[in-house]
């Protein structure tokens, strides 16, 4: 600004000189106007700045803050949520005996069965079945299982007493782990409980009978397995069937043996309830056969029942 306002001064001086060289040629004149016209400039260069308009400067904006970086995120080593746990894992069947709303007298005894099925990746060891919920029916608090192959079914059962007075009653049970932990059932009440559930009431008339209760059947199945050799044939499985009857009676009975067919029909009599040993199933089974191997012992009377599975292995010596 105070270059541009120099600059008007010297066009200001100029303009005095050309107009000085227009005035009269006399030397008086001439040199009474050169001398004014150096009397002009030297006044107007010795006027002082602070009789020029100065223009205020704009104002310049502030810098902005200084950005604070952010420090990056530090990565820590939190593990991976990892799937459920599918190692004790059962799925419901059926009912063998007492089907849902099954008619009973009042203070019946009767025996109640599940066939429940191991679905899981391991074998059940130390389980018990316990009761949950409901009407109890004098069922024991927790009874112990027998152990029970990934695969392998199984057929739970306990001695209930129907309730003295008429209605209906249902009872829940569970499986409970060696540690105390219900597992989930498949096909279950809220997906971890079965259930009995009777109606119990008396005869309308003289003239109406109920159904005789079933006293006598096989209660349950328990193996013992060894081996034995024959010639070529070493360490092949034997197993024998402990078989519990609940009374008196003859029990009819086949092997199962998978892959393979079934055995002849043998006939185990009972004088009177108790537990007795089956024949022993020797079975010549190479190393070649397509597996998992189980055998099972299936009642064809009384029960008509097929009992838990047992695993086998092939032969160590097999022509």
């Amino acid at each position: 600004m105070k270059k541009m306002t120099r600059l008007f001064n010297v066009l200001i001086i100029a303009a005095l000189f050309l107009g000085a060289c227009n005035l009269p040629s006399a030397d008086e004149g001439q040199t009474a106007s050169t001398t004014a016209a150096a009397q002009t400039v030297e006044a107007m260069l010795s006027v002082t700045p602070a009789s020029i308009a100065v223009i205020p400067s704009s104002t310049v904006p502030p810098l902005p803050p200084t950005l604070t970086p952010v420090p990056p995120p530090v990565n820590t080593n939190t593990p991976a949520v990892t799937a459920t746990s599918n190692c004790n894992v059962a799925q419901f069947i059926s009912d063998p005996t007492v089907p849902d709303g099954t008619i009973m007298t009042p203070g019946q005894a009767f025996v109640k069965k599940w066939r429940i099925k191991n679905i899981g990746s391991c074998t059940w060891s130390g389980f018990s079945l316990v009761f949950d919920s409901g009407d109890s029916m004098g069922a024991p608090a927790t009874k112990a299982i027998s152990d029970v192959g990934p695969g392998q079914e199984i057929d739970l059962e306990v001695s209930l007493t129907a309730p003295s007075t008429n209605g209906n009653y249902r009872g829940y049970f569970r499986i409970n782990t060696n540690g105390g932990v219900t597992i989930p059932i498949i096909n279950g009440s809220n997906g971890k409980t079965f259930y009995v559930d009777i109606k119990v009431q008396t005869p309308v008339t003289a003239t109406f009978t109920l159904p005789a209760p079933v006293v006598f059947s096989v209660t349950s199945v328990n193996y013992t397995a060894s081996l034995f050799t024959n010639g070529a044939y070493v360490n092949c499985p034997s197993i024998t069937a402990n078989i519990t009857a609940s009374a008196a009676g003859d029990v009819t009975y086949h092997w199962i043996n998978a892959p393979g067919t079934p055995g002849d029909v043998k006939t185990l009599h009972f004088d009177a309830a108790g537990t007795k040993a089956s024949e022993a199933n020797q079975w010549y089974v190479g190393p070649l056969a397509p597996g998992p191997l189980w055998v099972a012992i299936y009642i064809d009377t009384p029960n008509h029942q097929e009992f838990a599975h047992f695993t086998v292995s092939p032969c160590t010596g097999y022509p």
